[in-house]
């Protein structure tokens, strides 16, 4: 679905709203439009968290699942639960509520999460933890790839603003195109044929584009090894639907002695799944790994 590697962030952003500034710590929600280095305009939303912390603590990026979007009730729920333990930025993949684009499932939405890991920093935030759901844990653990670790030469490297502290990926694929589940087969379905795409645009409100992807991007499990020294959690449930538990062990036996999984009794898959002891449980994790 691209035909350019991803791996390059802009620092401009399009601020719709006069009263956002980047650049500037806050201790008051914003809301804007930045832009990606490829051009579109991804919306996203800071919110300082309750605790009152101060501006150089941890602040949370979520990455969310396919067909969600940062006004989605599922997410404003992660957001309120990682809110507790630090700053949060939601924002909207590419296709995606109100960000413009189309999705690439995975491709150059990359290039979304290291605009906002980037403005998560320009609100003076020296610790950033990086969470992904489903389609979204995919692309954290290939930004964390591109932007820090080992890398490959294609990110900005360690010292770039994009890259993040910590990595959380939670009921990820280890690997492309599986299709070994109904939901997965019905995916593929949306994502591949016309009329997918038109059931993605008018009732998932999500625009999926039409290109297949050219080069293939790096896998979840090509990038995991890449990450290193830099924390990394991989969480997956047990009764996950869409991606069954070999996923999360490829991810782990790549990670080595690096990553951490946990395989979680009796869990679907992604938010929806991520019950308020589970994302609890993360934070603490996110406060005591993210340095």
């Amino acid at each position: 679905m691209s035909n350019r590697p991803a791996g390059h962030v802009a620092r401009s952003t399009d601020r719709p709203h006069p009263e956002t500034s980047r650049g500037t710590p806050r201790r008051t929600p914003s809301r804007t439009f930045l832009r990606a280095s490829d051009g579109v305009r991804i919306d996203a939303v800071y919110e300082p968290g309750v605790g009152g912390r101060d501006a150089s603590d941890l602040v949370f990026v979520v990455a969310h699942g396919f067909t969600g979007d940062a006004d989605r009730p599922h997410v404003r729920r992660i957001a309120e639960a990682f809110g507790r333990y630090g700053a949060v930025v939601t924002f909207s993949f590419r296709g995606h509520g109100a960000s413009g684009g189309r999705s690439t499932v995975g491709d150059r939405e990359v290039l979304d999460l290291a605009a906002a890991v980037t403005w998560a920093r320009g609100f003076g935030h020296a610790r950033v933890v990086t969470v992904g759901f489903s389609m979204g844990g995919s692309v954290v653990l290939r930004h964390a790839a591109l932007y820090g670790g080992d890398g490959d030469g294609d990110g900005e490297g360690g010292g770039s603003d994009a890259r993040t502290d910590a990595v959380v990926s939670v009921s990820a694929p280890a690997r492309w195109y599986y299709r070994g589940t109904a939901p997965m087969r019905r995916l593929h379905w949306l994502v591949m044929r016309p009329a997918g795409r038109l059931v993605g645009r008018y009732g998932m409100r999500t625009r999926i584009h039409h290109r297949d992807w050219d080069p293939v991007p790096l896998s979840p499990v090509e990038a995991v090894p890449r990450i290193a020294p830099t924390p990394l959690l991989v969480v997956h449930g047990d009764r996950d639907g869409y991606f069954p538990v070999d996923h999360p062990r490829m991810l782990a036996d790549a990670a080595g002695d690096h990553g951490e999984l946990w395989l979680e009794p009796g869990m679907g898959h992604a938010e929806h799944a991520s019950d308020d002891a589970l994302l609890r449980r993360i934070g603490d994790w996110a406060v005591s790994r993210a340095g």
